[in-house]
């Protein structure tokens, strides 16, 4: 699985289609990672500061955000 680390020499390449899959990667990460939390919200081993709500809509924007950078690697042919 990659690692946010692993889009660091991405993010400054020169091409933007290494740049825009390192973004899409980026938010895909964080994404599962904030879905992982929630789910598992009972079984924390830490009490989160934010309110669950306000992380679930924060993970539905996401959501929908990955959806966006997936037309659009259609549109303008960028493999992700």
């Amino acid at each position: 699985m990659m690692e946010l680390k692993d889009t660091t020499a991405m993010m400054t390449s020169p091409d933007y289609k290494e740049r825009f899959r390192a973004e899409y990667y980026q938010l895909k990460i964080r994404y599962e990672k904030l879905t992982a939390m929630l789910d598992n919200w009972d079984h924390l081993d830490f009490e989160p500061s934010c309110q669950k709500d306000l992380l679930m809509n924060q993970a539905d924007v996401m959501y929908n955000y990955m959806k966006i950078l997936e037309n659009r690697a259609q549109i303008e042919n960028v493999a992700l």
